[in-house]
C-alpha cells in the first residue's frame, strides 16, 4: 500500500464531513433484559471473506477493494474513512485506514509525508551503527490508535464484513528507510545488499520481528485477517528474493500461525508475476494477484490449496459498465471455484468515476 495522501476520488467517500460525529461508537452492543437477566445478542455467523478463505462452500466471491493509504493518529477519523467504502459500498471487506510505514517512529525512525513528494525519512539508514539505534516496535506504547480503531470497526461492521488490518513486509519496509522514500531504482538497497549483506540482514530481522508483533496485536484488537504488503520486492531477482523478503516473510507467517493460528495472511506484491511460486512458499493463506497476471495461469502455477486474491485492472473502472462486467466474469471464471477472493490488482486510483465503482459491487454481489 502505497503512502500517499487520500485521493481526489475518495474525498467524498472516505473523508469525513465536519458534521461526522462517532458519538455512536462508544454505544454498546443492544442488550436486552429478561427477568433481570442481561442476554447478549446472538452472534452472527464468521463473515464471508473469512469462509471463502478457509476453503468453505460460498454463495459468491467475497469482494473488497484495494485503495489508497493514508496516516492519521485521530481514533474517530480513522474509524470514519474506514467505515465510509462500507457505508456506501457494502463491501466484504473492511481495511483500516493506515500506511505501512505507521511503525517507524515508533522504531526510532523519523519520517514525515510530504504533499508532492511522498514519505521522506529523515536519516536515511546506511551503516551498521544506524541499524544499532533502531528499535523494535511496541505496538501497543507507539500506535494505541490503532488498536481502539480496529476494536471500534470490528464492534460496527458487527461480523458482515470481515475487517482487515495490514502491515508492510520487511524487504519494502527496508527499501523506503534505506532509500530514503520511495525509488525508482533502488540502487541504494540493492548496494547494501549485494556490498554489506549482514547489515541489510540485521535490519531485516528488526522489522521481521517487529511486524510479527504488529500483526498479533492487530488480531488482538479486532482485525479477522491482515494483509501484508511486500511492494517493492518484485524490485529482486527471485535469487535474491529468496535470501532478502522470502525467509523474513515466512519467518512472521511462522510466528503469527503459533499464537494465531486460525487468522488469514493475505501477502501482496506488485509486479509478482516471476515470484508467485516463491510467494506460495511463505505459507500465507491467500496470494494477491495485480494485474499483470492472468488467473487461471496464477492459480494453476499456486495450486489449489491457496487462496488467491484480484486481480481486476484498477483501469477497467475507466471503462464502460458491460466492459467491467466482463471482466467482472473473466477474473471470476478464471478463479475458479472456491478460495477466491474478487479485489483489483491494485489500489484504485485517483479519478476513478463513482457510479463505477458501485458497478463494480453490485456485479460482484450479482455473481
Amino acid at each position: 500500500m502505497s503512502c500517499t495522501s487520500v485521493s481526489s476520488f475518495t474525498a467524498s467517500l472516505f473523508v469525513p464531513s465536519k458534521s461526522s460525529s462517532f458519538s455512536n461508537h462508544k454505544r454498546r452492543f443492544i442488550q436486552c433484559s429478561l427477568g433481570g437477566a442481561v442476554v447478549e445478542p446472538k452472534a452472527l455467523a464468521e463473515p464471508l471473506l473469512l469462509n471463502a478463505v478457509r476453503g468453505q462452500d460460498v454463495e459468491r466471491p467475497p469482494v473488497w477493494l484495494m485503495r489508497q493509504a493514508g496516516r492519521s493518529e485521530n481514533v474517530d477519523l480513522v474509524v470514519e474513512i474506514s467505515l465510509q467504502p462500507w457505508n456506501v459500498f457494502k463491501p466484504d471487506g473492511v481495511i483500516l485506514f493506515s500506511d505501512i510505514l505507521t511503525p517507524l517512529s515508533g522504531m526510532n525512525i523519523p519520517f514525515d509525508i510530504i504533499k508532492g513528494k511522498g514519505p521522506v525519512i529523515f536519516d536515511p539508514i546506511a551503516t551498521a551503527a544506524d541499524v544499532d539505534q533502531v528499535r523494535e516496535f511496541s505496538p501497543e506504547g507507539s500506535v494505541p490508535y490503532v488498536g481502539e480503531a480496529l476494536t471500534i470497526l470490528k464492534k460496527e461492521v458487527d461480523n458482515k464484513a470481515a475487517v482487515l488490518g495490514f502491515v508492510g513486509a520487511p524487504f519494502t519496509l527496508a527499501s523506503y528507510v534505506v532509500e530514503g522514500g520511495s525509488s525508482k531504482n533502488f540502487t541504494k538497497i540493492k548496494k547494501l545488499a549485494f556490498s554489506q549483506p549482514k547489515v541489510l540482514h540485521s535490519l531485516l530481522q528488526k522489522f521481521a520481528t517487529s511486524m510479527t508483533k504488529y500483526i498479533r496485536y492487530q488480531a488482538d484488537n479486532g482485525a479477522q485477517a491482515v494483509q501484508i504488503f511486500d511492494s517493492w520486492a518484485t524490485e529482486l531477482s527471485p535469487v535474491d528474493f529468496e535470501e532478502f523478503s522470502l525467509p523474513y516473510l515466512k519467518q512472521i507467517v511462522d510466528a503469527v500461525k503459533q499464537t494465531h493460528p486460525d487468522l488469514p495472511l493475505i501477502l501482496y506484491a506488485s509486479g509478482s508475476g516471476g515470484l508467485l511460486e516463491r510467494l506460495a512458499l511463505t505459507g500465507v493463506d491467500v496470494v494477491s494477484l495485480d494485474w499483470t497476471v492472468d488467473m487461471a495461469e496464477g492459480r494453476r502455477r499456486l495450486g489449489h490449496d491457496i487462496a488467491v486474491q484480484g486481480n481486476v485492472d484498477p483501469g477497467v473502472l475507466f471503462g464502460s459498465k458491460d466492459f467491467i462486467t466482463n471482466r467482472i466474469h473473466d477474473t471470476v471464471t478464471k478463479a475458479g471455484k472456491g478460495k477466491h477472493i474478487l479485489n483489483l490488482g491494485h489500489g484504485i486510483k485517483v479519478g476513478t468515476p463513482e457510479e463505477n465503482v458501485a458497478h463494480f459491487f453490485e456485479v460482484a454481489k450479482a455473481i
